[in-house]
This record gives structure tokens, sequence and C-alpha cells, in this order.
């Protein structure tokens, strides 16, 4: 049985640990290989520089979008020539809360809809005050 954590299924913002969230200005890169889903815990007003790599496959980077645009705003949107894209993602100033920010890919010659092809789960935790 693993050891080290609890099931991350159930989490909340609440569970995040503060110590570990990133403040001011980061950047998560995916890669060819990478985990489909991935987590992130942030303070209010933090950026996020997404960077998406060139898939091994035919599609490219289509599009990134936020499930609430109030906690994470995703901005920026830009695909390179050699297919890395990449997006900015504007945390809540102030407020705490969770946002499924969503990159989509699509093969360029095929109709359709793009697909979801990489879930960053944003969990923006406020400072504590004392009081």
């Amino acid at each position: 049985m693993p050891t080290g954590g609890s099931p991350s299924a159930s989490a909340t913002s609440s569970s995040a640990s503060p110590a570990n969230c990133a403040a001011g200005h980061t950047e998560v890169t995916v890669s060819p290989g990478d985990a489909v889903v991935r987590r992130l815990c942030v303070r209010p007003g933090t950026v996020v520089s997404l960077v998406l790599r060139p898939r091994p496959d035919d599609k490219r980077w289509t599009a990134v979008r936020s499930s609430a645009p109030a906690f994470v705003l995703a901005s920026g949107w830009r695909a390179d020539a050699d297919g890395t894209a990449h997006a900015s993602l504007r945390c809540a100033g102030t407020r705490g809360g969770e946002a499924e920010v969503t990159a989509s890919a699509k093969a360029p010659d095929v109709a359709g809809a793009a697909r979801v092809a990489f879930t960053l789960r944003v969990s923006v935790v406020p400072y504590t005050t004392q009081g």
C-alpha cells in the first residue's frame, strides 16, 4: 500500500499544504509522457505560466479554458510553429477557491471538436490572518 499521504480524490482547497503553495509567479511545463492530470496549489494573485510542449502524435494544442474564471483566468494563448503552446493563468487576487484548467488538442486536418488532453486542478489558498 502506498504511503506518504491521503487519497487526493477528495482533496479540497483546505487540505492543500499552505507551505507548498506557489506565490508570485510560477511555471508549469507539460511534456510528452507527463501525467494528464496535475494539481497545483497557489496563493492569491499568483500568475502561472503554462507551457505545453509539442505532442508526439499528430495533434496540436488548440485552447486552454478555466472552469472558474473568477478564481483562475486563462489568457495570453499562443501556439508556436514548433507545436509548443503557452497560456497565462492569473489567480484570484484575494479569494480562495478551485478551478480546473483544461488544455485541448486535435489533429489539424481532422474535422470535429478538440478533446481535453491535459487538466490542471488549481487550488487558490488564501493567506491565514492572525487576529
